[in-house]
């Protein structure tokens, strides 16, 4: 694990987006279409603000989220709606989505199809993982009805339900963000950077962003 410090968040957001924008721009040069993996939630927004404008050839980016909550677009709940309104927009509006969402009543009806979709994509080019407080990451939390599955089974995708989570989730397996070619976490405060040191000596039953640690660019701010 590598862990870069910044003086602050605003300062953090812009030079990682300048550096997966970077680590896109050379994967294009060696592939026809690269994978993007991104996390929902609250802390990478300021990322995709960034990273919409820059100048990519944004049509044969493929984004995709690490995990969704199972809630339809129209909620203010889903990854994906803020994947289309603060990333897929500007020049990135060009981008082409890999859905992990599709209208049915729970995940495991979709899983078979949203994991075949997935297939050409991996392994993902570049990748980018948030943390929760509990030391979660995308959507494998501790005390999850699949967590074992998650962490150690060959599937793509899991669906998933956990005691901290209040809908349905379907997530990427620990085993397709550990093949991540490039995989970058980004956390903001001192609560988070205090879960990842503890994090660091648990295993990843207990603290399942552990899973993933090694060979991860660690990005942190305190405010």
């Amino acid at each position: 694990m590598e862990l870069v410090e910044y003086p602050d968040a605003e300062m953090m957001m812009m030079n990682l987006a300048d550096k997966l924008a970077s680590e896109l721009k050379t994967c294009l040069l060696m592939q026809d279409h690269v994978s993007f993996a991104v996390p929902g939630g609250t802390t990478p927004g300021p990322i995709f603000d960034s990273l919409s404008g820059v100048d990519l050839d944004w049509g044969r980016v493929h984004v995709m989220l690490t995990d969704e909550r199972w809630v339809p677009e129209t909620s203010q709940r889903s990854n994906t709606r803020l994947l289309k309104e603060r990333l897929m927009v500007d020049r990135a509006a060009q981008a082409v989505l890999v859905p992990l969402y599709a209208e049915a009543e729970t995940p495991e009806e979709k899983l078979p199809d949203l994991a075949a979709a997935l297939t050409p994509e991996l392994p993902i080019s570049v990748m980018l993982l948030g943390m929760g407080a509990d030391m979660h990451t995308a959507s494998i939390f501790p005390g999850a009805d699949r967590l074992d599955h998650a962490l150690n089974g060959d599937d793509r995708l899991v669906a998933m339900r956990a005691p901290g989570a209040p809908e349905p989730r379907i997530t990427l397996s620990a085993k397709v963000l550990k093949a991540a070619i490039n995989r970058h976490l980004v956390i903001v405060g001192t609560e988070k950077r205090a879960a990842l040191e503890k994090a660091r000596g648990l295993s990843p039953k207990e603290a399942p962003v552990a899973a993933i640690l090694n060979g991860t660019t660690v990005h942190w701010a305190e405010r």
